[in-house]
């Protein structure tokens, strides 16, 4: 009963890591460099 209830708050842990801001960020660092990208072949 005990290390089902470990597994299951270790696997919620992992969830809201992998899930977070970090997602997010990455997407908008991902988006801005492609806006550069473009910036730089206009010019």
């Amino acid at each position: 009963m005990k290390r089902t209830v470990a597994l299951g708050i270790l696997l919620l842990a992992t969830l809201l890591v992998l899930g977070g801001c970090n997602t997010v960020r990455g997407m908008g660092q991902d988006i801005e460099q492609g806006g550069e990208a473009i910036q730089r072949s206009a010019d």
